[in-house]
Order: structure tokens, then sequence, then C-alpha cells
């Protein structure tokens, strides 16, 4: 039974009534931006710059995690890194309530997506991202969950078994991502990196690039991880591009955090997770509108015969020697 897609209250008029909550008034323009997990506006406000408000997804983070995430990047803002932390009120709140929704409000952020093929951009994104760990590292999320395999790939393996996966290609992938799952399990079971607050979701689309700056936008995927989930999205090409990529990004990191190169193990086993926990997010999705609009091509058999081969492809990639720092 489809269910009520949960921002089917959220009209122009209910994001406009919601800024004004917090004593501003805006000019009554809203545009909204590309976001699917949550929902992201830019809002006009009289006789300043435009604010960005992000209406939090019900029921998927509480909010104790919001606000743990928030003082993560309010504490790398602090340090000098160039991430946007949300706007607070005389009091320090950074949270509001509004007609069923968690908002937050940040200063509107420009730029362009980094040059991955561009060796100094790698080296200055290692740099910041060695000084977000060596914050990172300073004590644990209480509340935010850990990047791991059981959530990441048992459990959204489990989910697109029960009803999303053509009953034509049920067997080969159920049988593909047992084995693969067995192998990820093997990677992590011989390795046991040390987990620290990450970024989470690193990829070019995070990262605002401007005036010779990276900003480091949207931590609602920060959790706790591996570090080396902070850099391989950075990677691109062939294996020696991807060892001339890794040689900068890790000379700028060690610059402010030590990096373990064992992690380097991991590559290709976090790579794999993504993948399936990709996959199994559009899929618990489905019911939103925007999801259909913006992914049409999803949940189609052809979707599920290439994801599956993709995966194919994932099972060598974990028989190959992981990348190394030359």
């Amino acid at each position: 039974m489809s269910q009520p897609h949960p921002y089917a209250a959220l009209t122009p008029d209910r994001v406009l009534d919601a800024i004004e909550s917090t004593g501003r008034l805006t000019d009554a323009r809203v545009f909204p931006l590309n976001s699917y997990e949550n929902r992201v506006y830019q809002v006009g406000i009289e006789g300043g710059q435009p604010l960005i408000a992000k209406f939090y997804r019900p029921d998927r983070w509480t909010r104790d995690q919001i606000l743990e995430e928030h003082r993560f990047t309010a504490e790398l803002h602090a340090e000098g890194l160039s991430v946007v932390p949300p706007l607070t009120d005389t009091e320090g709140q950074s949270l509001w309530h509004f007609a069923g929704f968690d908002f937050a409000l940040f200063a509107r952020q420009g730029g362009y997506p980094p040059e991955l093929d561009n060796l100094d951009h790698l080296h200055t994104l290692g740099c910041h991202l060695g000084q977000l760990h060596a914050i990172g590292k300073r004590e644990p999320f209480q509340f935010r969950p850990s990047l791991d395999a059981r959530s990441f790939g048992h459990d959204s393996a489990a989910f697109l078994l029960d009803g999303f996966i053509p009953s034509s290609l049920q067997e080969a992938y159920r049988t593909l991502s047992r084995d693969l799952l067995v192998k990820v399990d093997a990677a992590f079971a011989r390795f046991t990196p040390k987990l620290l607050r990450l970024h989470g979701d690193c990829h070019p689309g995070n990262i605002l690039w401007r005036d010779e700056v990276p900003h480091l936008v949207d931590f609602d995927d920060a959790r706790m991880g591996p570090a080396i989930q902070d850099l391989w999205m950075l990677l691109s090409g062939d294996r020696q591009q991807q060892h001339q990529q890794l040689a900068e990004i890790i000379e700028g990191y060690e610059m402010f955090s030590e990096f373990d190169p064992r992690e380097l193990s991991l590559v290709e086993p976090l790579r794999t997770l993504r993948m399936m926990h990709y996959a199994a997010w559009l899929a618990r999705r489905w019911q939103d509108p925007a999801f259909p609009k913006a992914f049409s091509w999803f949940n189609t058999e052809r979707y599920w015969a290439e994801h599956i081969l993709e995966l194919r492809e994932q099972m060598s990639a974990l028989d190959e020697p992981p990348l190394r720092l030359q």
C-alpha cells in the first residue's frame, strides 16, 4: 500500500511561513534546489542576501543526530575550515521546527565542482580533508551512526530482495550480493580501521570550488568511519592515474593528519557498499514522487540487469591488489 510522501504538506507558502517563524522577513521568492533526501530551497530575504533553507526528511535522523551534525560543522568552521555551518539565533539555536518539519538555515555559498584531473586541486583538497580529519579525531559522534557493512551492504541487499529485484534476476542478485559481502566482510576482518568523524559523502558535488578554495557542503551523511571514505571518491581514471592522484591527495593530507596506508585495502569494499546502498536508497524512497521524476531510469528490468553487471565487475575489482602509495 502506498504511503503519503513526507513532503506532501511542504508547500511554498509553508516554506515561507517556516522561515518567517524565525523572525526573518521573506520577499516571497522560493526557488527549489536539487535535493531529494531532504528538501532544500533558496529563499529571498527582504533587504538581505537569500538564504538556503533545508527541511530534513521526517524520521530519518533524530534531533540529537541533526544537532550533532550542526555542532561538528560549527567546530570545523571555528577552526578555519571552509564549511557552511547552519545559522544560529541569539540563543545559539540552529534547528527549528514548524508544521511537522525540522529545518535549518544556511548562508548561500557559490562555486563549482573541483577539477579532479587537476593535481593542484587534489593537493588542496588533501590539505582540507587532513584538517577536517584532524578535528574529527578529537572525539567520536555520540548519536550519529557508523559506516559498516551491515547497514550499507547486508541490509541493502535484504531490502532489495524483498520485492524490488525482478523475479528473473532475483537468484543472480541473491548469489552475487552474498558473494560480494563475503569478500567485503573479509576485508574488514583483515584490517579494522580507526573510526573518526567524517563528512561521509565527499563526492565532487558536495565540494564547491571558488577563489582557489574548496568549500565543503552538505554534511547530512556525516558519520563515524575510516578516513579513506572521504578520499576515495576523489580518485578517477585508470590505475596509474589513481596512483598519481592519490599521491597528491595524501601529500596534502599528511600536512595535517597522519594517514594509515592499510586503509587503501578498503577502497573497493567501500565502493561496493556505496553501490549497494545507493540502489537500496532509491528503492526505499520510491514512494516519494520526486524520485520517479528525477530517476526515471530506476527500477526497470534494464536497470537491475546493468546493476548486477556492475556488481560483477566489483567482484573482480575486490580481487585486485589495492592501490598503494608511491
